[in-house]
């Protein structure tokens, strides 16, 4: 990592040229990167990394059959979830998980034109400082650059889903069936808010998953530029 930092400092302060007899004398191969092609395969990652990882949450079950990141109820209804259990409702309950999973995979849909504009508008400045960045650089990038446009779609498609999945009719059974329960304490909770920030935790975590996986794996680098670019991080 201090090689790659020596190697972009000297780049913004001498021509190609002399940078060439510099990298030269240092202790690496490979050929020295221009800044467009640094850009490149930084933006080459993130769109790998929404393509593969992103994609596979809008599938059927993308959130449900994924312990990453499937979605669990809020603490406060934890108590919902185990009573309806031991009263031989489990049934209901996995309905209720499966309803708002659901809601979640309809609106990662949404996302991705948000995370093409994103990388699209990423400068080299945001691609040198991903790649001599912590190892979860370019999903901070992501994260800080469309977390909130993207919580503005989530939020009303997750809260359609909710009734187009059913969602609104299963969680209205299974709370009536447990506020008619002896001697709890009636709940009425609203899911889109807690959903959607659910949703959206799960979307940066596959990211993070993809962007492990390329610079710790050399056989998870699918074309020779980000071969050529994350070379430089190893």
């Amino acid at each position: 990592m201090k090689k790659l930092l020596l190697v972009i400092v000297l780049f913004n302060l001498v021509s190609c040229a002399e940078l060439q007899q510099v990298v030269n004398q240092l202790p690496q191969s490979g050929a020295v990167l221009s800044n467009q092609e640094i850009a490149n395969g930084l933006t080459a990652a993130l769109n790998q990394g929404v393509q593969k990882q992103v994609s596979k949450l809008t599938l059927k079950d993308g959130y449900y059959k994924n312990e990453l990141v499937k979605i669990l109820l809020p603490e406060e209804l934890q108590k919902v979830d185990n009573t309806l259990r031991k009263i031989g409702l489990g049934n209901l309950a996995d309905e209720g998980l499966k309803a708002i999973n659901r809601a979640a995979e309809d609106a990662v849909g949404e996302a991705t034109p948000i995370f093409v504009n994103a990388i699209t508008n990423m400068s080299f400045t945001d691609a040198k400082n991903i790649l001599v960045g912590a190892d979860n650089a370019a999903t901070q990038y992501l994260t800080a650059n469309t977390e909130t446009a993207l919580y503005n779609k989530f939020n009303p498609v997750i809260k359609n889903s909710f009734s187009k999945v059913g969602a609104d009719k299963i969680w209205t059974q299974l709370i009536t069936k447990y506020n008619n329960i002896p001697l709890v304490q009636p709940v009425n909770p609203d899911l889109t808010d807690y959903v959607t920030q659910q949703a959206l935790e799960g979307v940066f975590t596959m990211i993070a998953v993809e962007e492990k996986e390329i610079r710790n794996k050399v056989s998870s680098r699918s074309t020779d530029l980000l071969k050529k670019v994350f070379a430089l991080q190893d």
